[in-house]
């Protein structure tokens, strides 16, 4: 069969090569040039003919550049692209062009020619240049967080560690160290999770994330040191061929932690025992009242038994001693309700049900004096909470309203509180409020707190109380501060589907 490249002219092949082709004489004078080439350097064919090769090199260079020329034709020889010299070429419009180019020596009877080949290196070197200045910062990055990296080869078990980690681990710089040897150094208790996590690391259908922090045993100094270290497990074929990552001496940094969560637990247990303190302070201040009432009531009980003609006296004295132990046992019984907040298992209920039930628990436990304004949206969905606990919520905002419209002097027959249900996103919305003297920003923001009270009884447990029962129950419980207008108390319940 016929090579169909016969027919085909040399200068067919120079035309249509890619590459920018120049050919020149021994004398250096361009002869041929193809288009690849022209385009490059940005010349016509007829500046390029018969003009030295140098006319394509800056001027500062071409001195220079004669000299290789000379010592090439001395001893010409082929020097392909990626061997030959990089230099720097002139195009047409002055901008410089880092190029590879490679040297073809032809010889015609006594005619040497060169066949010149150029390759536009600009932009590889750019990438290079920035490759090598991300290298750079990389390297000063990890300089100045003090990171050691490392290369484990999984396939020929081989490891490579940096001048860094090799002097985090305590070792002499020019050590072989074999995976075997790290583990020997780990300390004793933190082998099993170390190895566990790289375990998990090396699981193909994990994320191939590899971290943990372990001890060491440095064997330059004996000192134990912490360890933290990352990595990323390169996986082919479902299979894990390499580990690279970096390790960072935090020793300091745990020393702190340690530090701190001693300090933070001195803070709780000082916090724990100024709270008993106030907790048994309130208790002592809230039962001594009833308590000194009680012995008071008693003695004048004993008194008046020794005179039956007035049983009137005696009946007024042993009512109070039953007012003031009831008062007694409400304490308790308050404080015990704040300790077991979470005791008691939601269940769907009615909130509308449970709002009408509460206004007539307060109604019957002796504030019948004020006027309810109930506003219940219809068709409301259940929601989930525990009935007997929002039921508490209701009936203490109730009666903190009736009070606070007492003690604030607004006539009995004007005392009004609403109490109102309203859809909100997944939520049911209460609204419960009272035309008292309100509440400012200052005591908006104390209300919840334990302890806290504008009363002259109570020991102020109530609210803190309620808000820990509704907050139990998915929901919040809020004020609005508002002076002058009354007070307005919100609290919220997830609906039950």
């Amino acid at each position: 069969m016929r090579n169909p490249l016969e027919n085909i002219s040399f200068l067919s092949l120079f035309d249509a090569s890619a590459e920018a082709l120049i050919l020149s004489d021994s004398d250096g004078c361009i002869i041929q040039t193809n288009p690849a080439a022209r385009e490059m350097f940005g010349y016509p064919e007829e500046e390029l003919l018969g003009s030295k090769i140098e006319m394509l090199i800056p001027k500062r260079l071409r001195e220079r550049h004669l000299r290789y020329r000379e010592n090439y034709l001395a001893q010409p020889e082929k020097r392909p692209m990626g061997r030959g010299r990089n230099l720097l070429a002139l195009s047409r419009n002055g901008r410089e062009l880092q190029v590879d180019i490679g040297l073809s020596p032809i010889r015609d009877g006594n005619n040497l020619f060169i066949l010149i080949s150029f390759f536009d290196a600009t932009q590889s070197r750019a990438a290079q240049l920035a490759l090598q200045e991300s290298e750079e910062r990389l390297r000063l990055a990890e300089h100045a967080a003090g990171l050691g990296v490392f290369d484990r080869d999984l396939t020929s078990d081989t490891l490579h560690w940096d001048a860094r980690s090799l002097e985090i681990l305590g070792l002499a710089p020019d050590t072989q160290i074999t995976y075997e040897k790290f583990l020997e150094i780990t300390h004793p208790d933190d082998r099993a999770s170390r190895l566990a996590a790289l375990g998990r690391s090396l699981n193909p259908e994990g994320e191939g994330e590899y971290k943990a922090e372990f001890r060491i045993i440095r064997p330059n100094d004996g000192s134990v040191r912490w360890i933290a270290s990352t990595g990323k497990v390169i996986f082919e074929q479902g299979q894990a061929v390499r580990i690279v990552g970096v390790m960072q001496d935090v020793t300091d940094q745990k020393a702190i932690e340690s530090k701190l969560r001693e300090q933070r637990t001195a803070m709780e247990s000082l916090l724990k025992r100024q709270v008993a303190a106030q907790t048994a302070s309130a208790i002592a201040h809230e039962l001594n009242q009833p308590l000194a009432a009680l012995s008071a009531y008693s003695e004048v009980a004993l008194h008046e038994l020794a005179n039956i003609e007035c049983p009137e006296k005696l009946s007024r004295a042993l009512n109070r001693c039953v007012e003031q132990a009831h008062r007694a046992g409400k304490t308790l019984h308050e404080l015990l309700e704040f300790l077991h907040r979470g005791d008691l298992l939601p269940e769907a209920m009615d909130i509308n049900e449970t709002v009408k039930e509460a206004i007539a628990i307060v109604q019957n436990d002796g504030y019948s004096g004020f006027h309810p304004k109930i506003e219940l949206e219809t068709d409301m969905p259940l929601v989930r909470a525990n009935r007997l606990q929002v039921q508490k919520v209701l009936t203490n905002l109730i009666r903190n309203g009736v009070e606070a419209m007492q003690t604030g002097g607004v006539p009995a027959a004007e005392i009004t509180v609403r109490v109102q249900t309203l859809r909100q996103k997944n939520m049911a919305l209460v609204t419960i409020q009272d035309q008292g003297p309100g509440l400012d920003d200052d005591m908006a923001k104390r209300v919840f707190d334990p302890f806290f009270t504008t009363k002259t009884y109570g020991i102020g447990m109530g609210l803190a109380i309620s808000r820990g029962l509704i907050e139990a129950n998915g929901g919040e419980l809020w004020a609005d501060p508002v002076t002058g207008a009354g007070a307005v108390f919100h609290f919220t319940l997830p609906f039950a589907s």
